[in-house]
Formats: C-alpha cells, sequence, structure tokens
C-alpha cells in the first residue's frame, strides 16, 4: 500500500513516527502532508478543536486562522496550500503533535471504516471549492471566543476533509450538516447572550 492510499489516521501516525526531532515547524508539518494537498491540511487543523482537552484562552481563535487560509483558498482553486512565512516558522512540539494524533486516530478510524468513494461524478476539485465555502463560514463560528460552541463546526470541517481524502460525497454532506448544525447552536447562544444583557434595559 502506497502513502497515497494509507487512510488518514495511518498516514497521520507515519508523520510522527517517522520525524525524530522534538519539534517541528508548522512548514515541515506542510510539506510532510503535502501529497494529501487541503483535505489533509484542513484535517490536521481542526483535529485540535474536535477534541475534549482544557485548552487556554484564544486557542480556538489561533487554530482557526490556518483554517481561514485554506479555505479561502479553496473557494479561489488554488491547486496547492500556501501558507505566509510567519505561519510556516511557528513551532509545533513533537509531544502535543503526537498526543492530539493519538487520542483523535480511534475516532478518525471509526469514521474512515464507514467510508468508500460515491458521487464520484462531481470533481474533487468542484468538492474542494465547496468545502471551502462551508468550511470558511464553520471557522468564523469556530474563531468566536465562546465556550463549547467550536465542537460541531470544527467537526463539520473535520468529517468534510475525511470525506474529500476518500471521495465520499456522502461523508462531505454530513459533515456539512454537522457544521451547519454547528452554527445554528452558536446563532443560539449568541442570541442568548444578547438577551441576557439587553434584558435589564426593560425592568
Amino acid at each position: 500500500m502506497t502513502i497515497k492510499e494509507r487512510p488518514t489516521s495511518d498516514f497521520l501516525a507515519i508523520v510522527v513516527i517517522e520525524n525524530k526531532k522534538e519539534a517541528m515547524t508548522v512548514g515541515e508539518i506542510k510539506n510532510a502532508l503535502h501529497e494529501r494537498g487541503f483535505g489533509i491540511l484542513m484535517a490536521i487543523g481542526a483535529l485540535p478543536l474536535c477534541l475534549p482537552i482544557p485548552v487556554p484562552p484564544g486557542y480556538t481563535t489561533l487554530f482557526s486562522i490556518p483554517l481561514f487560509i485554506f479555505s479561502t483558498q479553496m473557494i479561489l482553486g488554488m491547486r496547492a496550500p500556501w501558507l505566509p512565512a510567519w505561519i510556516e516558522k511557528k513551532i509545533v512540539k513533537r509531544e502535543s503533535l503526537e498526543k492530539i494524533i493519538t487520542k483523535a486516530n480511534p475516532w478518525l478510524r471509526k469514521i474512515e471504516n464507514r467510508m468508500q468513494p460515491r458521487m464520484t461524478y462531481i470533481s474533487v476539485h468542484t468538492w474542494e471549492r465547496i468545502i471551502g465555502i462551508f468550511a470558511f463560514v464553520f471557522t468564523v463560528s469556530i474563531a468566536l471566543p465562546i465556550p463549547l460552541t467550536n465542537f460541531p463546526p470544527g467537526w463539520g470541517v473535520l468529517v468534510m476533509s475525511l470525506g474529500l481524502l476518500n471521495r465520499d460525497g456522502v461523508t462531505i454532506l454530513i459533515g456539512m450538516i454537522i457544521g451547519t448544525i454547528g452554527i445554528g447552536i452558536t446563532m443560539i447562544v449568541l442570541m442568548m447572550l444578547w438577551m441576557g444583557i439587553s434584558m435589564p434595559a426593560f425592568y
């Protein structure tokens, strides 16, 4: 089985195992994953947002930046992912990356086991543009500093990306639905916060 044919969960594990350095730059990770294009990079960007682990303030906003960049490039129809130099130079500890992948891989495998090529009459490039539009909207929700509202749109981006990697249009649509539900939850929370702030004015 070639690297391109490997499931994403296996591919991510191989990238970490084969890299012996204590830390990697974002650029090095991107270069190691370039064969999978936007799909794998969007999945990598969404993974930290999908795990129920304690995070510091501003965490989701920081991780939403690459998603904004990649989703915009997908909408524009770019064939290869690009990152500005200041992001490529950011250091990621191997231990942190390994921890994220170890926690995520069981979930990734469950999703991958249910996937197969479906709706392949829609080209990968067309899917990329459609996913880019949805991912951009979902990332707006992820970037908002509202606790717990980033999980559904983060999972939406992740599931869409896995569907793209496996040419599974049904999985892509499921990811769109998950993320859209997340947008709805965010809107409800925002409405409740707005009403909570405004209500004292009525008394």
